[in-house]
């Protein structure tokens, strides 16, 4: 079309010229010429009405042209617990490191390292010889003093009669009942020392001071230990029941007491790895100070353990259940965004157009959101797609997301 109308009006142009422009002043005949190239060429430009006729037809981000696809999810009303998520550390609840209490030879280890242990389960034996030896001398001394004060006792009744008869003097009767009270001294020390090697030859034998699992064997069959060595022999852990400890903000404080003064609070742990069942269990204690580095407290729950799933030292998920609403307005978090006069949520209505709705949020929780006004339930939101939407734009559903249910 372009080429065809330049083509008529270049061949007419040139045909008309010499007389047409013979009849004008120069001045005339420029302006003239300027003012048919300029209309010729603009009847000419390529897609100028197609592109006259698009703009016409309402563009702009989700106007009334084509439906904007999203995705959705549905707000529900449900039960819904008031948690706390964070980071604890699994610790035993009883740990006892086993040193000997004499010193000799170690003649035998009752277990392999790892093993689970019972209380009272021989761990250790130590050479018993010098501490038997040690005993049947304490209990010598002990006989042999027993039968002196026996003798001394005799021989102070004897110069008791002789004084009364004015054979024997005051003085004698004096010393005699002295050396006799020395002696029955003596016998209480020897049986002290008799005690002594009791125990001390009990000391040769080491059992398991609590159940738990064992941990490195640091000495073996035929090593010399020392009493109260720096080294321990072993370490045993209690893994059951076990402890996780976990740091509250303070912030959270007042209602951890408020909750816990109405009764016991639940506590779940899982490992990070670990996609079974989380561990339940009881809050049983809180520091009695805040920490002022980190502005948070220390708290710890009581879990049973039986099946050994919790590990001293590993770090575990925690989720503190202070309370349920029972009738929570939840919708998917992705479909809450914020905005500069708060956050909001686009609603789909029956007629596929979207409005946008100012919401108050009160908690969040992983992947679902509770609302607490602006949004009711059953109705659709959107959770993907937000920036091309304004308030009114139509909508098509491409997807469903996720609702606000377990």
């Amino acid at each position: 079309m372009m080429n065809c109308v330049h083509y008529q009006w270049k061949n007419q142009w040139h045909e008309d010229m010499p007389g047409r422009m013979r009849m004008l002043a120069p001045a005339r005949r420029q302006v003239l010429a300027f003012f048919l190239l300029a209309a010729a060429t603009s009847a000419c430009s390529p897609g100028t009405q197609a592109q006259t006729a698009t703009g016409s037809q309402g563009g702009g981000r989700g106007g009334a042209g084509a439906a904007v696809p999203i995705a959705v999810g549905r707000a529900v009303k449900k039960p819904m617990p008031l948690e706390l998520r964070l980071i604890g550390t699994v610790e035993p609840s009883s740990t006892v490191a086993v040193r000997a209490q004499v010193t000799g030879q170690l003649n035998s280890v009752g277990f392999k390292e790892g093993d689970d242990v019972k209380a009272g389960a021989v761990l250790f034996t130590i050479d018993r010889r010098p501490l038997e030896a040690a005993l049947a001398q304490s209990e010598a001394n002990l006989q042999r003093d027993t039968a002196q004060a026996q003798n001394s006792d005799a021989q102070a009744q004897r110069l008791v009669d002789l004084a009364a008869r004015g054979i024997a003097t005051r003085e004698q009767v004096d010393t005699s009942k002295a050396s006799a009270a020395a002696l029955r001294a003596t016998i209480a020390a020897d049986q002290a020392a008799v005690d002594n090697a009791r125990i001390q030859l009990q000391y040769a034998t080491i059992t398991a001071p609590l159940t738990g699992r064992t941990g490195a064997l640091m000495v073996h069959e035929g090593n010399l230990v020392r009493a109260n060595d720096t080294l321990p022999m072993v370490v045993i852990n209690q893994v059951s029941p076990v402890n996780v400890a976990f740091a509250v903000p303070e912030a959270q404080l007042t209602a951890l007491k408020t909750y816990l003064s109405k009764g016991p609070v639940r506590v779940e742990v899982r490992p990070p790895s670990d996609t079974k069942t989380a561990s339940d269990g009881r809050i049983t204690f809180i520091d009695n100070a805040v920490d002022q580095t980190t502005g948070t407290i220390r708290v710890k729950g009581s879990f049973a353990n039986l099946d050994h799933r919790l590990w001293p030292g590993e770090f575990v998920n925690v989720v503190v259940t202070l309370a349920t609403d029972p009738n929570a307005i939840v919708v998917p978090t992705a479909a809450v965004q914020n905005g500069q006069n708060g956050t909001y949520v686009f609603v789909v209505k029956s007629d596929q157009t979207v409005e946008l709705r100012n919401v108050r949020v009160l908690r969040t929780s992983g992947e679902e959101t509770i609302i607490a006004t602006g949004v009711n339930a059953d109705e659709v939101v959107v959770t993907d797609g937000h920036l091309r939407l304004v308030p009114g734009s139509r909508v098509s559903i491409r997807s469903s997301g996720p609702q606000g249910t377990e």
